[in-house]
């Protein structure tokens, strides 16, 4: 099954790669008014989800990330819409040169070819790959979660319907059929046919995508960020950064899962009250307990765990060293931030925080490729090569050199 899939994505991405950015663009547009048009038929398959979902024990977390509502499809939608609506990354030219040969070089950027993406409790995914990976000239093979297997199936069928009346082949964008996890192992093993494989869920399917795949991967596993309250920060943009950075959204891998509190800071006490007032569970160290009775004892573990839920670790650090080690030894490289009005520590704490993303004075919760700028995002890479953070439609690409010369021989 997934040779024959493989084999119909790589001949529709050939036709992909031959259209223009306009053309795309109006693939887009048609795949985002088809949701809209179906949105009582993908409600009405979110909503078995998420009752499948309740009865099977999925998390507060786990539920929110699947569920639906009309506002949410139509943010979706929009985000097709705001994707065909980006710069073509195709066929831009990233560097050119006159060598002394005579030979003029360039490098261009070009598709990657067919995507595999496997994801879990998230519906939105298949529509943001679907729009990322075909405005990017690729095609795309989709493996969603069981949890969401009706929501995905309707959001796909809707997008095909778009995409096929603009004249795009329905093999440009392919939903497995089966949940059968053994297809899972036919992906990660397909090299040849599929050319990147971009897992998006938990740690552990994250883990066994990284540890199976035979494709190459781009990913990354937990969302271990922290927050760091400097001793020269504002008393009351602290409290807001804290709080949003855990709050805002407890189950997105952008949220703040350890807090660290200058010993200095005057305004401590305020941040976490604000935060246990709230309803957030702190679990800290022993200078972090002494500030409020309701903060219970973390565990060495607690310092490497991505809650995903409305927990956070608060460690006490004797400032800026301190803190620096302290996201060294724990930190996931995914986002980390500092809330200070030093701006000496402000830069020294971008230079040495080694993350995808580093940020001053912001919470983590814009850890997102739509708060970036770049609309839809495939996911957050927190890998040293080909892309890091956000990964958009120019982290779907790759380059290819272009050679033109007049009749040159090497001697």
């Amino acid at each position: 099954m997934i040779a024959r899939l493989g084999r119909a994505g790589r001949l529709a991405q050939r036709t992909l790669a031959g259209l223009d950015a306009p053309a795309k663009a109006a693939a887009l547009h048609a795949a985002a008014a088809a949701l809209r048009r179906a949105e009582p038929e993908i409600l009405a398959a979110n909503a078995r989800d998420v009752a499948a979902g309740q009865a099977n024990g999925l998390t507060a977390a786990l539920l929110d990330r699947l569920r639906l509502d009309a506002g949410r499809l139509a943010g979706i939608a929009a985000a097709v819409d705001q994707v065909a609506d980006l710069p073509d990354p195709v066929g831009a030219v990233i560097d050119a040169n006159a060598l002394p040969s005579g030979l003029a070089v360039s490098r261009v950027r070009v598709p990657i070819g067919l995507i595999g993406i496997v994801y879990e409790s998230r519906p939105n995914v298949t529509a943001d790959a679907a729009a990322l990976c075909l405005r990017s000239g690729n095609a795309v093979l989709l493996r969603g979660g069981s949890e969401a297997v009706h929501s995905n199936r309707a959001i796909h069928a809707a997008l095909v319907e778009g995409i096929v009346a603009a004249g795009v082949p329905a093999e440009a964008v392919q939903l497995l059929p089966t949940q059968d996890r053994a297809a899972v192992g036919a992906m990660l093993t397909a090299a040849g046919l599929i050319d990147m494989i971009v897992p998006r869920g938990g740690k552990s399917l994250v883990a066994r995508v990284q540890a199976d795949a035979r494709v190459p991967v781009l990913a990354h596993l937990d969302g271990i960020n922290h927050t760091y309250i400097h001793a020269a920060a504002d008393p009351e943009m602290a409290v807001a950064i804290a709080h949003n950075a855990k709050l805002r959204r407890t189950g997105i891998c952008g949220s703040m899962e350890t807090l660290l509190l200058d010993a200095a800071f005057p305004g401590s006490l305020s941040v976490v009250a604000r935060l246990l007032d709230d309803g957030c569970e702190l679990r800290g160290d022993a200078r972090a307990q002494a500030l409020d009775p309701r903060i219970r004892p973390a565990t060495a573990e607690d310092w490497d765990t991505e809650y995903l839920d409305a927990i956070l670790s608060v460690a006490v650090v004797d400032g800026l060293d301190a803190a620096l080690a302290h996201i060294a030894a724990h930190s996931s490289a995914h986002t980390d931030a500092i809330v200070t009005a030093d701006p000496a520590v402000a830069e020294r704490f971008l230079d040495e925080v080694d993350s995808a993303i580093v940020m001053v004075n912001a919470s983590t919760q814009f850890a997102d490729g739509g708060e970036f700028g770049l609309g839809a995002e495939i996911g957050i890479a927190t890998g040293r090569l080909h892309a890091r953070g956000p990964v958009a439609l120019e982290g779907l690409t790759t380059y290819k050199w272009l050679v033109r010369g007049t009749g040159q021989v090497r001697s």
